[in-house]
């Protein structure tokens, strides 16, 4: 099952982000087979990120709660909030970029 999830990073961390930014990069990379696609989350192109948006494939909500707790971002207390949604794709060929 895919899952949509979004993160709402804490207002005035960007510190934080920028020393955790490497270790997050590289705990994506070893969750690739769950974490299809992930990226920053920003009000405007070159505005500062707010949080993060990724998609998942897991059996549910739980396997996505536990995953996240070792992600860097969370672990070190970046996130603010997070969102888990079910996905249902609208084009059945992946679109991901």
């Amino acid at each position: 099952m895919l899952f949509a999830v979004r993160f709402h990073d804490k207002p005035d961390h960007l510190a934080l982000r920028a020393t955790l930014l490497d270790a997050h990069i590289a705990w994506l990379q070893r969750h690739q087979n769950q974490v299809l696609a992930a990226g920053s989350l920003r009000p405007d192109p070159d505005a500062a990120p707010v949080g993060g948006l990724w998609i998942v494939q897991a059996t549910d909500k739980a396997e996505i709660e536990t995953l996240l707790q070792s992600d860097p971002f969370w672990s070190h207390g970046l996130r603010e909030s997070v969102e888990i949604h079910s996905w249902h794709r609208a084009f059945p060929e992946p679109v991901l970029i």
